[in-house]
């Protein structure tokens, strides 16, 4: 046999053994989570050092020494969380004790034979801090309300906490947020036309703070200073007592990796602004590998007097592995009545990416309205967070991005203001 024989023999076997690689991993399966490649998006204005072209929103705080984005554990720090390659495998098939919107091991996995507690919690006013219970989310979603204003939905499904709040009320937004991750939504009560489309998408599943009981659900007022709290897990029992449909849902979606990622720049800073009044940081610890929060306690002259935001439950600051800016867009109804497309997004938006101090610069995609919301880099492949709990915020294409020094960033939320005549959805159906 020549060689050119042999060579095309060995292509053939290679071939095949491919083919069956491919069969085995389903690619059906594959293809329906990472379906095609995003067509390209055009990403959110960016100014490169803006102090030399008078940036109205300059930082606030001293940084210290700029510190080189990790590409590594720290020295002494064992990666956390699963290998690559079962965090790749994860995305179809998570193991019974991995958490599918953390990538994390659970230590007793029949905490994730329930549905997700979503419950929402307030920003403003700002004597309702500091909130509670956000340390234990999986996922925060951040998203404006109006003048100025934002406010949270925090995930709780492998882990609980036994006091999140000040809750308040519910928004327009928040029956797509708990489609897609099949939860059940604690609020404290809505406007009644947001109240008709989150019990006609949700059903029993939209718990208002009035309908409930104490426990699991209890305080006065929900704009009260001392406010109404919820016990994340005492909703799970409440739920399974009251027959609510409460069967474990199929979470897959997400990608997790320890790995750092090369990015696309430096990522150590991230401040965002929903109004003049209202700024909150993140600042990179490579000590943790993680973001930590700040808020703004006040501010004088357009100067911030920022704090570390920490949870009243543990009273530590908060700290996520992931911190993400969704670009999507939002249709104001009245000053403080709005919604944000999320559902049916299968071309993809663009996204930002912050972990292990880099940036990237990627996309989203909604694949289907019960199944988790996909990340991608901006080559059209699946984007790996770090395991651990993420940050999302709802922001919008209107919104600016600028590089105030290297590798930090202040993204100021914006959006048009058209008032479209706002009519309930009455037709929808409530997910199983």
């Amino acid at each position: 046999m020549s060689r050119t024989q042999i060579r095309l023999s060995l292509l053939i076997l290679a071939i095949l053994a491919s083919l069956i690689v491919a069969v085995a991993l389903n690619l059906e399966q594959v293809a329906a989570f990472l379906s095609g490649t995003p067509d390209p998006l055009s990403l959110p204005p960016v100014t490169t050092h803006p102090e030399a072209s008078g940036d109205p929103f300059p930082p606030t705080w001293t940084p210290s020494p700029t510190t080189a984005a990790t590409r590594e554990p720290p020295e002494g720090k064992p990666t956390e969380g699963p290998t690559p390659t079962d965090a790749l495998m994860g995305v179809f098939n998570f193991p019974d004790n991995v958490n599918p919107l953390t990538g994390l091991e659970v230590s007793d996995p029949s905490i994730l034979n329930r549905r997700p507690v979503m419950i929402k919690v307030s920003n403003y006013p700002r004597y309702g801090r500091p909130h509670a219970g956000l340390s234990y989310a999986d996922i925060v979603f951040d998203y404006y309300i109006g003048y100025g204003y934002n406010r949270f939905l925090a995930v709780f499904y492998g882990e609980d906490s036994p006091m999140v709040g000040p809750i308040r009320s519910g928004r327009l937004v928040d029956a797509q947020l708990v489609k897609l991750y099949n939860g059940i939504l604690v609020y404290g009560n809505a406007d009644p036309q947001v109240d008709v489309v989150l019990v006609n998408n949700l059903g029993v599943r939209a718990m208002a703070a009035k309908d409930t009981t104490c426990p699991p659900v209890c305080g006065d007022d929900t704009h009260s200073v001392a406010g109404v709290f919820a016990d994340s897990a005492g909703i799970t029992r409440y739920a399974n007592d009251n027959g609510i449909p409460n069967k474990k849902p199929d979470l897959r979606g997400m990608l997790f990796d320890p790995q750092v990622p090369k990015g696309d720049t430096g990522g150590t800073f991230l401040a965002v602004q929903f109004g003049i009044e209202n700024r909150a940081e993140w600042r990179y610890d490579p000590s943790t590998s993680t973001y930590l929060r700040w808020i703004e306690n006040g501010v004088d002259n357009g100067v911030f007097d920022m704090i570390p935001l920490v949870d009243r439950v543990n009273n530590e600051q908060l700290s996520f592995a992931n911190i993400i800016i969704l670009s999507g867009m939002y249709t104001t109804y009245a000053p403080t009545l709005h919604d944000f497309a999320v559902i049916d997004n299968r071309v993809g938006q663009t996204a930002l990416f912050f972990r292990d101090g880099v940036m990237t610069f990627g996309t989203w995609k909604t694949s289907h309205e019960n199944r988790p919301i996909q990340f991608f880099d901006s080559n059209g492949f699946a984007y790996a967070l770090k395991p651990g709990n993420t940050w999302i915020v709802l922001g919008s294409p209107e919104s600016t991005m600028v590089e105030t020094r290297p590798g930090e960033w202040v993204y100021k939320f914006d959006i048009p203001f058209p008032t479209p005549t706002f009519t309930p959805d009455v037709t929808a159906t409530p997910s199983p």
